[in-house]
């Protein structure tokens, strides 16, 4: 049953809370709740039915990888608070303890419910032919293939630790998953305790021979068992568990660090070395064993989970791969942009004919690096400035930049080193730009670069010309398959001399004054968001039309919230498409009537950043205020890192995001959430049923592109109107 569109207008009318305080923290949702709602979107879409059974699997997968990264993070974060004795209240008005506690039932129930969605997937994998086994399924057959399988391709990498007093229990690091085992030599008769970690260099999921497009597998940790004589020759297996330790990888750095690189190499190693968040153990496990590990890695029983099922649930993901399309999304090739094509693959010429807006993945991401590939080779281009938040192990980005910078070219990398969990991998590809001959900044200690940037200085006649890349979404290639992003190209002088100053606040630290269209954090980006929102408040107040749409992956900032909640109550109509955590709560009374927030969960990760202003006009219209942006409404985003919004000044341009992006984003019900003021989402349409309702991630692959000669029109997206009004 369909509950909303929000172009329509259809959506649940405002609800009264009689029972809290709309002016004071009651106003927020919390953060940390809010994620753990976001990842229970992401679990249920590993129980719909209209997404096929191996793309389940990896819903899956994701939920499980996102919780690990919360508690080693986040829960990691307001344990050591609340250890400390610090009570200072979150925007909601609870203490760390008080959030510890609720993130504990929400999530122990995540955790549980992931094993019921594997039971079931596992039980349809088979119907389909993908068999899960355990070494009570084996034949004579399969065990000697395992057995040469063992030998050849495991056995090598394995490190059998025995624990005794010459052998103390061994460090288990970040997401350490092992085999506890009690053994005894009946021939000697001794008793061993050992472990068995499982090395990462190993597949999880250890293919076994099958017919006729069959698909069977055996866990690592079963294979381990199945050998237990070959690791400990004359031992037997009396009892054995498993358990995974997820420690604290939250970085702590020097503020007065002399040397960045050297500063982050050391806390990466403490990271492997950080307390223990969150232990998982088998259920059933003995209790000698379960004693041990509890005393040995210092945790308390609050911190335990018993696992019913399978251990670390995230490794599924090495379930899915291409021999069963018929078990995945159809097959998506994106397209180039027509205009790219129409110019003989010159970006040069195709962004001097006019500004060029592209929707990732839907059109390839390798325009990016065709862009950036072009400038290196190129004899006119003369100097390459580029971010780098987050980029792949080899990177066509960074290959780019190191050919332009050996072709003789000035290239200027900014590497950000804090980008998290990419710490590592940053300062291998900086090192590899250094050896180039490219000047390589690390920005600054205090603060993240966030912003995507990216310019090229070409010489043109007698007159240097700057051609701009602004995105949403980070240099990488692979990511850009599946997270949706929109890019700007632009030669546009003004925006690239506003580029031009924010790399030089950043390699200069001198901050940038007089930009002429950007706002960038940590200085001017949030007012500029609220003399916005305020403006479109003045706006309702004078009975003109008041409209904000706005799409992001979250939305906590406490001020830009109470001016949101301002603008409502002044009668702006307020569309929000919030992917993740949203601490703003919708339709209600008193409150934010007039707001409406959705998520939506689907075949792609929504990952862009837009926000549109009617400027006193309908949407859409020609006198709307259309901007992208690198950041996301949070305080981290607005306050402490280096983000950008660029305000879309191109006609044509401005159109396809309202009329196109925005729009298709507003109409889908396929895939959307709708947030409710008591804090539960519910579906925009029910997953059974036979009409599926409409699908932005769809409409977006099968119509042409955005920038191209022709492009989709605002008559393709269900009743472009912003409400019934």
């Amino acid at each position: 049953m369909k509950t909303a569109n929000f172009l329509t207008g259809d959506y649940p009318e405002p609800m009264a809370l009689p029972d809290e305080d709309m002016s004071g923290p009651a106003r927020f949702f919390n953060r940390e709740l809010s994620w753990l709602a976001f990842n229970w979107r992401v679990l249920e879409e590993a129980a719909n039915p209209r997404v096929p059974l191996l793309e389940r699997v990896r819903f899956l997968s994701i939920s499980a990888t996102n919780l690990d990264e919360f508690y080693t993070v986040r829960v990691a974060g307001l344990r050591e608070l609340a250890h400390a004795g610090n009570t200072l209240p979150s925007h909601d008005g609870r203490s760390p303890a008080e959030q510890l506690k609720l993130i504990e039932v929400d999530a122990r129930a995540l955790m549980a419910c992931q094993q019921e969605r594997w039971t079931a997937l596992h039980a349809e994998m088979a119907e389909a032919g993908v068999q899960i086994l355990a070494n009570g399924d084996l034949d004579a057959a399969d065990k000697a293939f395992l057995s040469g399988y063992f030998l050849d391709r495991v056995f090598p990498v394995l490190s059998p630790l025995a624990i005794d007093p010459a052998h103390p229990f061994p460090f288990i690091p970040n997401a350490g998953f092992c085999l506890a085992l009690q053994m005894e030599n009946p021939e000697e008769g001794e008793k061993l305790k050992a472990l068995l970690p499982l090395p990462s260099q190993v597949d999880r999921f250890i293919p076994l021979p099958a017919a006729g497009g069959q698909q069977r597998y055996l866990p690592l940790e079963d294979l381990l068992r199945l050998n237990i004589g070959v690791l400990f020759p004359g031992y037997s297996e009396l009892d054995h568990c498993t358990f995974r330790v997820l420690r604290d990888s939250d970085l702590e750095l020097e503020e007065e660090a002399e040397d960045l690189v050297r500063e982050f190499e050391t806390a990466l190693k403490r990271r492997r070395r950080g307390e223990v968040i969150r232990l998982e153990i088998s259920g059933g496990a003995p209790q000698a064993l379960r004693s041990l590990i509890r005393r040995e890695l210092s945790v308390g029983e609050e911190q335990i989970v018993e696992i019913p099922g399978l251990m670390a649930i995230a490794d599924v993901s090495a379930l899915v791969n291409d021999s069963r399309p018929d078990l995945l999304w159809p097959s998506f090739t994106p397209r180039m942009p027509e205009r790219v094509q129409d110019h003989d693959g010159d970006m040069f010429a195709a962004i001097a004919q006019k500004d060029m807006l592209l929707h990732h993945p839907y059109e390839t991401f390798d325009t990016v690096i065709r862009f950036l590939s072009q400038a290196a080779r190129d004899p006119n281009v003369v100097a390459i400035k580029q971010t780098l938040y987050r980029t792949s192990n080899e990177s066509p980005i960074v290959s780019a930049l190191c050919e332009a910078a050996e072709n003789g070219k000035s290239v200027t990398a900014l590497v950000e080193l804090k980008a998290r969990f990419d710490e590592a991998a940053n300062i291998r590809q900086s090192r590899r730009l250094e050896r180039a001959g490219a000047h390589v900044v690390y920005g600054f200690i205090n603060i993240k670069t966030h912003a995507k940037i990216s310019t090229v200085v070409r010489r043109e006649g007698d007159n240097l010309v700057t051609y701009t890349h602004f995105g949403t979404g980070n240099y990488h290639p692979i990511t850009a398959r599946f997270y949706t992003d929109v890019s700007l190209f632009t030669c546009d002088p003004v925006l690239g001399r506003d580029a031009t100053k924010v790399f030089n606040f950043l390699s200069g630290y001198a901050k940038p004054v007089e930009l002429e269209n950007l706002s960038i954090s940590p200085t001017t980006l949030k007012p500029k968001l609220i003399e916005l929102i305020a403006a479109e408040a003045d706006y309702a107040r004078k009975g003109k039309p008041a409209h904000i749409w706005a799409k992001m992956n979250s939305l906590i900032e406490p001020d830009v919230i109470d001016a949101l909640y301002a603008a409502s109550q002044a009668g702006v109509k307020i569309s929000l498409v919030v992917r993740g955590i949203c601490g703003l709560r919708p339709g209600v009374v008193g409150l934010s009537e007039n707001i409406r927030v959705k998520s939506i969960v689907g075949r792609f990760l929504e990952h862009s950043r837009i926000v549109c202003f009617g400027n006193g006009a309908e949407m859409p219209a020609k006198r709307n205020r259309v901007f992208i942006s690198s950041a996301d409404w949070m305080g981290r985003n607005l306050n402490r890192r280096v983000e950008t919004l660029v305000e879309i000044m191109n006609k044509t341009v401005k159109a396809q995001i309202v009329s196109q992006v925005m729009a298709a984003n507003l109409a889908d019900q396929a895939q959307s959430w709708i947030l409710n003021g008591d804090g539960t989402s519910v579906r925009a349409v029910a997953p059974e049923g036979e009409d599926p309702g409409f699908n932005c991630h769809r409409f977006f692959m099968e119509n042409p592109s955005l920038s191209g000669r022709g492009s989709a029109g605002a008559a393709d997206v269900p009743e472009l109107t912003h409400s019934k009004d």
